[in-house]
């Protein structure tokens, strides 16, 4: 038996991720502060479980570890997909208060339960973490100053604990999407998500389960000699 636990797992993104790994024959953990749509999801999976988890409170993130633990006794994937946009707005428009907002859930988030996680993992000698970052985190997007610089950190953040972990048999990576199908992009006009396909060399979004494949192997036994490492699932547009 292998076990995940998935932060968002019942957004767009995280659930198609969350019926993968379930597919792939793990029992998940669907963590998300939408206790109603973790319950749901979970309730439709051959071993699912649902746990409410606020991201941005270090004692939420220790009990939901726990209440994994307690339900399967252990915990292989970890894979931190809470997040946020944001409001957009230039940056001497922004109000504090939202920028505080995103850096708090995309990168606090991924802190908080990857130290309460970490222990377990470090004890049992080994377990993947994929961390969810963007493509912007690389490259920057104008009027998201705040979602540019939470996943600039998570992307730093998951290279340092890499090489904090290495020795441990706990492998972190991180995944940098562009435009998807799912996700953010919802909510978006016409003219905007034209625009950011403009971007994509292949001339197309990604689709949430081209995500879900990528993380799913990441988060494999397969995927053995890569740590600290950023998977771009950006359609060409990744410069670096």
């Amino acid at each position: 038996m292998r076990v995940a636990v998935v932060t968002g797992g019942a957004g767009g993104l995280g659930s198609a991720l969350v019926r993968r790994l379930a597919h792939d024959g793990l029992s998940v953990a669907v963590a998300d502060l939408d206790g109603a749509a973790a319950a749901e999801l979970a309730g439709s999976l051959p071993d699912g479980f649902a746990v409410p988890v606020d991201v941005t409170s270090p004692e939420s993130a220790e009990q939901m570890i726990a209440a994994v633990l307690e339900r399967f006794g252990q915990i292989d994937v970890l894979v931190n997909n809470a997040g946020i946009s944001g409001a957009r707005a230039r940056v001497d428009q922004l109000a504090v208060e939202d920028w505080r907002r995103v850096i708090d859930v995309n990168l606090h988030g991924v802190f908080h339960v990857t130290r309460a996680c970490v222990p377990h993992m470090v004890e049992r000698g080994g377990g993947r973490i994929v961390n969810i970052a963007s493509i912007v985190g690389k490259e920057g997007n104008a009027m998201l100053s705040a979602y540019s610089a939470s996943k600039a950190g998570v992307i730093g953040f998951t290279k340092a604990v890499a090489k904090e972990l290495a020795t441990s048999g706990v492998l972190v990576n991180c995944v940098a999407p562009a435009v998807m199908e799912a996700g953010f992009s919802r909510h978006a006009s016409e003219e905007e998500q034209a625009r950011w396909v403009s971007w994509v060399p292949l001339g197309r979004m990604g689709t949430a389960e081209e995500f879900a494949a990528l993380v799913a192997w990441i988060a494999s036994p397969e995927c053995s000699f890569s740590t600290g490492a950023v998977f771009d699932l950006s359609g060409g547009r990744a410069s670096y």
